[in-house]
């Protein structure tokens, strides 16, 4: 069950979740950059808004994709979109540019610069993260 911030009115998870109040447009992310990292973002919005139980949260620097933890963080560049996602292993292959060990979990990072580097690969990895994410936050409750 979802809850909304009264400062905020960003929707987190749960009631005194831990987050950036303060109001910020998803469009002032996007400013000044090309509709091509545009369109990539929403490619990737359409698909995983619609998973379970996902929230979206917007930061000053962000979006923050969460069902009780956060799983996927997209910062806009000037020129790519950084997407961070987690899993339980390494990814040194392409297109992750990034895979590092962050306590008993991996962060890994892909640079997407336009809608065609959407493929369903890149699905494939941040359902991990969802995944892997979700599975952590009902074994830290069952613990």
């Amino acid at each position: 069950m979802s809850w909304s911030c009264p400062k905020c009115d960003r929707e987190l998870p749960w009631k005194d979740y831990r987050h950036y109040c303060q109001r910020v447009s998803l469009d002032s992310l996007f400013d000044g950059r090309s509709p091509e990292l545009v369109l990539a973002f929403d490619k990737i919005l359409a698909e995983v808004a619609d998973w379970e139980k996902v929230l979206v949260g917007v930061t000053p620097n962000c979006i923050v994709f969460t069902r009780r933890v956060g799983f996927l963080i997209i910062r806009p560049m000037k020129k790519w979109l950084d997407i961070k996602f987690y899993s339980a292993v390494a990814h040194p292959e392409k297109p992750v540019v990034r895979s590092i060990k962050v306590g008993n979990k991996y962060e890994n990072h892909i640079r997407v610069d336009t809608a065609d580097d959407i493929r369903p690969d890149l699905f494939v990895y941040i359902r991990e993260s969802y995944d892997l994410m979700r599975k952590k936050r009902q074994d830290d409750v069952t613990s």
